[in-house]
């Protein structure tokens, strides 16, 4: 008779907590929206995510994540990806080639996350087993070569900008990188590792001071931590794209940093010097320190390619007599003299300058 009792007196405790559960996951005043699901679906051990839903970007970004919520980013469109009949190679692979020749560079590729703007792009993207993510901007084609300051290669620098605003938002702190930038060496092995460093962005010129704000900025790379400041700095950027009408973003940022927005956001900006993060606009002086190398001042992207591929086989000469002289010591006197940039310096000739849209 007692073990009757007690088993109906467990039974109805059992009952009454299956109760008070559904009450409180499905009936409770505080799940006002039957479309969202209830707080116990979102404590469920069934997702390692505080979101239910994960879009495809925050996929791709996981993917390519370091465990500290860093990642490498390059933006391509048809034109970096995909061989002309006259060429023997594309931007995209010249960029991965570098990777595979640097010192230090190829488990970055682990970490390295395409951005597509385009189908074609994204094609090939997945098909050389990259980390991909597909931009899609309605009612615009960004497939072609879009020529330097073209109207829609500053369409494309604008939507990249907010792309990568929202990055930022997500929490996560990235390096960009255009793909006509050769790495030759792991670049955090130059790049501050300081927290408090908000961002560290490359140059055209580079006048000897990290920190001076007369340094002419190159948006082609740089590492900016997520924070509220440099979430403030990308909104505040792009807020600007529809009162920049002929300018392309990196104007509007230098502008920006002129009025005093980095100095009222307290933002601590680092300038890379050209002898660690180089291009041909200011080559590096010293093979030996050089980390990546950009092919800025330059106008197509043929002309690009060419000249690149030229760095590549200085970068190879160079670590092949590493080889042949494991005794060779770096020669601080002597200046490092690069190949020609030949076809970028042909590009901005006058039968060479006709805008295509």
């Amino acid at each position: 008779m007692d073990t009757s009792r007690n088993s109906l007196y467990k039974v109805g405790i059992v009952s009454l907590l299956c109760a008070g559960v559904l009450y409180i996951c499905i009936l409770s005043p505080t799940n006002t929206d039957p479309l969202l699901p209830s707080a116990c679906l979102r404590s469920s051990s069934f997702t390692n995510t505080t979101d239910l839903v994960i879009d495809d970007l925050e996929a791709a970004l996981q993917k390519a994540s370091m465990p500290n919520k860093t990642v490498i980013i390059a933006v391509v469109n048809k034109a970096y990806v995909e061989q002309t009949v006259e060429a023997d190679t594309t931007m995209l692979d010249i960029f991965l080639e570098s990777f595979w020749l640097g010192d230090g560079t190829r488990q970055l590729l682990d970490h390295l996350l395409i951005v597509a703007v385009d189908q074609t792009a994204y094609d090939r993207c997945m098909f050389k087993r990259l980390h991909c993510h597909r931009l899609v901007t309605d009612g615009v084609d960004f497939a072609g070569e879009k020529v330097y300051m073209s109207r829609d290669f500053i369409k494309m620098m604008w939507r990249r900008t907010k792309f990568l605003s929202d990055v930022l938002k997500r929490g996560y702190n990235f390096i960009f990188t255009d793909t006509d930038v050769m790495w030759l060496r792991n670049p955090f092995t130059q790049l501050s590792k300081k927290e408090t460093e908000d961002l560290q962005m490359s140059v055209d010129t580079y006048n000897g001071d990290p920190r001076s704000q007369d340094n002419l900025i190159n948006t082609g790379f740089y590492f900016v931590r997520s924070n509220n400041k440099t979430i403030s700095l990308f909104t505040t950027w792009y807020g600007m794209k529809d009162n920049s009408t002929g300018k392309k973003e990196q104007d509007v940022l230098l502008e920006l940093m002129s009025q005093g927005l980095f100095k009222k956001l307290r933002l601590r900006v680092r300038f890379l010097p050209t002898l660690y993060f180089s291009g041909f606009c200011e080559n590096s002086k010293d093979i030996w320190s050089v980390t990546t190398v950009h092919s800025n001042c330059c106008r197509h992207v043929h002309a690009k390619v060419q000249d690149l591929k030229a760095v590549l086989r200085d970068w190879k000469r160079f670590k092949e007599d590493k080889v042949k002289n494991p005794r060779m010591a770096p020669n601080r006197t002597m200046v490092t003299q690069w190949s020609e940039h030949t076809a970028c310096s042909n590009s901005w000739k006058p039968q060479n300058n006709t805008l295509r849209n």
